[in-house]
């Protein structure tokens, strides 16, 4: 069974095309206006085994909060359609991912309620073109769209780059097994995902 979600998405200060799939190899096609924001949801796809073509559009004379707000709350909204009722899975995920001098720690819960947990500093304002004031506005719309709990923190690193791709790669890969079908888990929740309740509420 091919897990796979596409959205279209048009307001007054953005437009997004996206498609995902969660049984890909890892190939993307991004376009968002900003080249290092491009790098890093690629580097998500390849660690991820997502396939995802990512078309966006903003407000970018204004700011590039619209712009990447939108883009995560498409991406959250595609890994949650992709996986459709969420039967199965493994539910929550996490990742330790070490990029030279830099640490990422992200964990997943894919519970129903959305939550931000973010702790990441940068020394400087733009890592390229990417505002990184304004990423986590980013991670606050995965975490409505994908209606989970993201918990992100970097520990260590000297450059802002590498802090951020790990923080992508890590990503990636925490949703990987979140969302991987898990047999037990199946067998356990019928209807649902796996939860003590036997179904959350959204």
């Amino acid at each position: 069974m091919k897990r796979e979600a596409k959205i279209h998405r048009k307001t007054r200060e953005t437009e997004i095309t996206g498609w995902l799939l969660i049984e890909g190899s890892g190939q993307a096609t991004i376009t968002t206006q900003i080249a290092f924001l491009n790098h890093l949801l690629e580097n998500f796809a390849f660690h991820g085994r997502f396939d995802l073509n990512l078309q966006a559009r903003g407000d970018l004379d204004v700011d590039q909060h619209h712009l990447l707000e939108d883009c995560g709350l498409v991406l959250g909204q595609l890994l949650r359609g992709a996986a459709e009722k969420l039967k199965g899975i493994n539910r929550a995920g996490f990742f330790v991912m070490p990029m030279d001098e830099a640490l990422a720690i992200v964990a997943v819960d894919i519970s129903g309620r959305p939550y931000l947990q973010y702790e990441l500093k940068t020394k400087r304002r733009f890592c390229g073109l990417l505002d990184t004031d304004v990423l986590e506005d980013f991670f606050q719309g995965l975490a409505r769209g994908l209606m989970g709990n993201v918990v992100i923190k970097v520990t260590a690193g000297r450059s802002d780059h590498h802090k951020l791709e790990a923080v992508f790669k890590a990503l990636g890969r925490a949703l990987r097994y979140a969302l991987a079908c898990n047999p037990r888990e199946a067998d356990i929740i019928k209807d649902s995902w796996p939860s003590l309740k036997g179904v959350l509420d959204l």
